[in-house]
């Protein structure tokens, strides 16, 4: 919650700041093309039950701490208003068992979350131009190392996103972006060594705050 916190005041500070240094700056048109590199939070929720891998309860859950990594967005724009972006970045996250008196890592993972999202933006020839949109993801789990004697296998796979955000117009080409996201995304998580398993809705919320470039 503090990084998060600290990642809005950041955003926040750019953008005044691109309010007040905005002079001529270029507009969002049809057929521009805009890199974003960003410092980014992604914060799971997470929180699911762990059970028997016969579905008995164990009295534990699954929690999965958030990470802070650079990101980077391509976006193009087909009309003034409409654009899709394309987010890639990585971030490592441990996963625990916590109960109430246990808490033990289980395994810590490498997550490499793609998002292409459809975005329909704001004012586009204005200074502050928000946009919201809507897109899909793809999760994949690499380079796990299991801890305490766990062997945690946990799968890939799709889900979608939904995105607001909003670009302020500094000099030129270049823009302040703050970005949120709130991915939905369920994966199965099954250590056989321990018989035990959850599914696991981590459905992180993604924050970002950095500068943008048209070219």
């Amino acid at each position: 919650m503090k990084t998060t916190t600290a990642l809005l005041a950041a955003g926040l500070a750019l953008s005044l700041a691109g309010v007040a240094q905005a002079q001529e700056f270029q507009p969002k048109t049809a057929g521009t093309k805009m890199l974003n590199v960003r410092l980014t939070t992604v914060d799971p929720e997470a929180g699911n039950p762990i059970t028997t891998l016969a579905g008995a309860p164990t009295g534990l859950r699954a929690e999965v701490d958030a990470d802070v990594m650079p990101t980077i967005g391509l976006s193009y724009f087909f009309t003034d208003n409409v654009a899709v972006e394309v987010i890639a970045g990585t971030t490592q996250h441990t996963v625990t068992a916590k109960g109430p008196t246990t808490d033990v890592k289980v395994k810590e993972t490498w997550v490499l979350p793609p998002v292409v999202s459809l975005q329909y933006h704001f004012a586009p020839a204005g200074k502050v131009s928000p946009y919201v949109g809507a897109g899909i993801n793809y999760m994949i789990f690499y380079n796990g190392s299991d801890k305490n004697n766990f062997a945690l296998d946990i799968d890939d796979g799709f889900g979608f996103a939904l995105q607001a955000g909003v670009d302020v117009a500094m000099s030129g080409p270049w823009s302040a972006n703050l970005d949120v996201k709130k991915v939905f995304f369920e994966t199965d998580a099954t250590d056989t060594r321990n018989g035990v398993k959850s599914t696991v809705s981590l459905d992180p919320w993604v924050i970002s705050a950095g500068f943008g470039y048209k070219f």
